[in-house]
């Protein structure tokens, strides 16, 4: 190749940019993007790479703000941010790995369990864990079980068991209506004082998150480290499974995660538990009636444990549509492999973006109205804001044209990282 210089000064300038460009190539970290999984972009919730319209490659950009030793009211505000730091999050798979627990009824079943949330703040903090403040005024009814810390540093539980036997059974229904569904049956059922918060009596009375994974099986029984899971011995979201002795929690358990938007940035949770059978079986989670006990309704007014989530029926649908959302959608598109993609359902306050953070969640259910449609208005919502002004103008309604607001069912989803 000839190259022709008019002038020293060009000369100078090429070379400076030649070597800034080799030296950039040799010593420059290639940054880990969380926005690349190996989807079509048009099926991908996550947040695209800020190399896209730009001249410069993925490799030229910086780290977040969040990665950085920002003052911390800075550097919460721009992710990406692993908020279950106890987890190992594949964003390419969508997975969290987390610490297997081992604990027992009393009569001496074992129970398997993961730890996502407690009110102890400094606990929270040196678990990696989320913290919950609101879970404190979840103690009604049965929302709440008991459980006495163990010498060995196991839990023994009171109360509370769960059926992972059952098959999972989702038939959508006739088109163009695929919901309601036409049959309905959850993989897991909890018995009448299952649910997934303890309290710890003899370890400070604070309340932890500690879904159920398996229940009633030996070590042996469920060692899926490789996967070829048994459904019909653990949770619906695992993806693998691997008991481990030694300390307890040396285990692991890797669970899918449901992408979702919170003020308009993508973050992910783990689906675990449900008050009602028709959304425990579409999100792959344990039927637990006891959470039903939860008052809701009440948002975040003294004494709420709960956050809303809102979950849109009727919403654009199509795999390659950018504006797909909704149960329609996650009942009918399928990805490039098969799978249902997920509903993308808009929630309330996370940490880092809010103050009132509780993994259970009130589910708000919109409906677009067919004047709203016909006017073009239903598009992809992803900040609770624009959800309630939408709902606001007559534009989203509850359930066949029934005010907008809560359904009375309570789900269970800790959340685990925000994107954005």
């Amino acid at each position: 190749m000839n190259i022709t210089f008019t002038s020293r000064r060009t000369m100078l300038l090429f070379v400076l940019c030649t070597l800034t460009a080799v030296a950039a190539a040799l010593f420059y970290p290639v940054l880990p993007s969380f926005a690349q999984p190996p989807v079509p972009p048009s099926q991908s919730p996550l947040p695209p790479p800020p190399s896209v319209g730009a001249d410069v490659p993925l490799s030229y950009f910086g780290p977040a703000p969040s990665e950085v030793n920002l003052d911390p009211r800075e550097a919460a505000l721009i992710g990406p941010v692993k908020l279950l730091r106890a987890g190992q999050v594949d964003p390419i798979a969508l997975t969290v790995t987390l610490p297997l627990y081992r604990g027992q009824m009393k009569n001496g079943q074992n129970v398997w369990y993961i730890l996502t949330d407690t009110t102890d703040k400094a606990n929270a903090d040196a678990l990696g864990l989320n913290h919950a403040a609101k879970l404190a005024y979840a103690q009604v009814g049965r929302v709440v079980r008991l459980a006495r810390l163990q010498t060995d540093a196991s839990l023994t539980f009171e109360s509370g068991a769960v059926d992972f036997r059952p098959e999972r059974v989702v038939v959508p229904g006739d088109a163009p209506k695929p919901f309601p569904l036409k049959q309905v049956q959850p993989g897991a059922v909890g018995d009448a004082n299952y649910t997934p918060l303890v309290r710890i009596e003899n370890a400070g009375n604070h309340i932890y998150n500690a879904p159920v994974v398996a229940f009633g099986v030996d070590a042996g029984q469920i060692n899926f480290c490789n996967g070829n899971v048994d459904y019909s011995l653990v949770h619906d979201k695992v993806v693998k499974l691997c008991p481990a002795g030694g300390a307890n929690g040396e285990g692991t358990v890797t669970l899918k995660l449901t992408p979702t938007f919170s003020f308009a940035r993508v973050a992910m949770y783990i689906t675990t538990e449900s008050s009602d059978l028709v959304q425990a079986a579409v999100g792959e989670s344990i039927f637990t009636p006891a959470l039903a006990d939860l008052d809701v309704g009440g948002d975040d007014s003294f004494a709420s444990a709960v956050e809303r989530l809102f979950v849109t029926v009727n919403g654009p649908t199509g795999k390659d549509n950018p504006q797909r959302q909704g149960l329609f959608s996650s009942l009918t598109d399928k990805d490039d492999q098969g799978q249902p993609l997920p509903a993308l359902h808009v929630i309330g306050g996370i940490p880092t973006l809010a103050l009132d953070y509780s993994p259970l969640w009130d589910i708000n259910q919109g409906e677009w109205t067919q004047n709203a449609i016909d006017r073009g208005y239903r598009s992809r919502m992803i900040d609770e804001f624009q959800y309630l002004r939408m709902a606001e103008l007559g534009h989203i309604t509850g359930p066949d044209g029934k005010p907008f607001g809560s359904t009375g069912i309570v789900v269970n989803c800790p959340i685990v990282m925000r994107f954005n």
